[in-house]
């Protein structure tokens, strides 16, 4: 099997490589401000358009081929460029809203998603609930124009920062 880069992907490659070598910051362990340091690298991918990139172009994103993908993932660790902070709106709230959002969703969420003006959380599981939250025991309640949620919370990621 031949793993050399085709012509199309070697252009890629280079392009990015390019650019990588002109803008890839400082290594983030340097660094105090993690957060902002990791939100103002991912608007400078965006500006550049390198965050996203295997998203559809009508919404931010390069249209990258699944080959692209794995191209930008090498050359991103060769150089051991910093994590953008939206991980989890990049690689799983967009893609889904892509997929299953309505239109004013699409317009509202995907470029601050992109641009990591606005960043995502997840959260799962509770104690004794399992993977799938059949049991969950956490309970909202609402009061005025806020919620009150009693419960235990086991796991989130982002959470802290998340907007």
């Amino acid at each position: 099997m031949d793993f050399s880069d085709s012509v199309e992907d070697g252009t890629f490659r280079s392009e990015l490589r390019t650019w990588l070598e002109a803008n890839v910051p400082t290594p983030l362990a340097d660094r105090t401000d993690r957060y902002e340091f990791q939100r103002q690298w991912q608007k400078t991918l965006f500006d550049a358009g390198w965050v996203g990139i295997g998203w559809p172009r009508e919404y931010g994103g390069r249209s990258a081929s699944p080959v692209e993908q794995i191209i930008y993932l090498e050359e991103m660790g060769r150089v051991r460029a910093p994590e953008a902070l939206g991980v989890i709106g990049l690689n799983m709230a967009g893609p889904t809203i892509i997929v299953h959002g309505r239109p004013d969703q699409k317009d509202r969420y995907l470029s601050k998603i992109l641009s990591g003006e606005e960043i995502w959380c997840q959260g799962f599981s509770e104690p004794e609930a399992g993977s799938d939250l059949a049991a969950l025991q956490t309970r909202a309640v609402r009061d005025g124009d806020e919620y009150i949620i009693t419960g235990q919370k086991v796991w989130s990621s982002y959470a802290h920062i998340a907007d």
